[in-house]
């Protein structure tokens, strides 16, 4: 078994400066003053090793002694500055793709369309069609589908040039359909015969639709051309005029009135002022 003995001479390093100091081993444990600090400290025990790097500390006086090591102590990790500008530009890179994505979201993420709400279903006698040569009078009560709602109207009147259907009480309608007709009088149109084709430019009679919205409020929407109305009138009775009707209307919600009616004949009244609320 071989001893081995401890130094008679050795370094270690003041614990407070890191000022390298040579004692001789005699001295362990001892206290001695650090020449370039000037703090007492204790002289630690001679190591058994002959390296030349192994550096021990000392500890101060009146604290406890470090832990030795073989290496100086090490600075604590940091980046290295050559890695700081390649940071700063990808910092700058995300905030600028970022701020491009915000800018064109509306292109870049495009939102679900809505998808419109579905069509209420037609009568089975009743074909939506811009066509006249396509288009037949159904032998029931006049009826369809208005702004994609069912529309059933349980009441028609002409009065003046005015022949409006519409469902509800209440003003506003629920649902209503006006043909603005050139005359004056109900009684203008006994025995006549309308017909207006989708490609027939203006002058033609206005076609006014309105109903509810959402927040039950009155809404409408006026069409002057791009429509397909089959019209006919019988003589008047007992104050009323019936006829038959088929009317197209353009666009997605595919509006349709056909079949027969029996519109009551109102005198036109006098033109209301200002503000006054128009009647169907």
């Amino acid at each position: 078994m071989v001893t081995v003995e401890p130094m008679s001479e050795f370094k270690f390093a003041c614990p407070v400066c890191g000022q390298h100091i040579t004692a001789d081993s005699s001295t362990s444990g001892g206290q001695i003053e650090c020449p370039t600090c000037f703090r007492k400290i204790v002289v630690p025990q001679a190591p058994s090793s002959a390296d030349p790097k192994f550096i021990i500390s000392a500890s101060q006086v009146a604290k406890p002694r470090p832990i030795a090591t073989s290496l100086a102590p090490r600075p604590e990790l940091a980046p290295p500055r050559s890695a700081v500008p390649a940071i700063t530009v990808l910092l700058v890179l995300l905030c600028a793709i970022g701020g491009g994505l915000y800018a064109f979201r509306g292109k870049v993420f495009k939102p679900a369309r809505p998808q419109p709400p579905a069509l209420a279903k037609l009568p089975h006698d009743i074909a939506w069609s811009l066509d006249l040569k396509n288009a037949s009078f159904p032998e029931t009560n006049a009826a369809g589908r208005i702004h994609g709602r069912s529309f059933t109207p349980d009441r028609a009147t002409l009065e003046g040039g005015t022949l409006s259907f519409r469902t509800g009480k209440a003003w506003p309608p629920d649902l209503a359909l006006s043909l603005l007709l050139p005359g004056r009088r109900p009684e203008d149109f006994a025995g006549r015969t309308v017909e207006i084709t989708s490609d027939q430019p203006p002058p033609v009679p206005r076609v006014i639709v309105r109903w509810k919205d959402d927040q039950q409020q009155p809404a409408k929407q006026e069409i002057g051309s791009g429509y397909a109305l089959k019209l006919s009138f019988d003589q008047p009775a007992g104050g009323r005029l019936p006829g038959r009707i088929y009317l197209c209307l353009p666009g997605e919600d595919r509006s349709v009135v056909a079949g027969t009616f029996d519109a009551t004949m109102r005198k036109p009244k006098p033109p209301r002022g200002k503000g006054s609320r128009p009647k169907l």
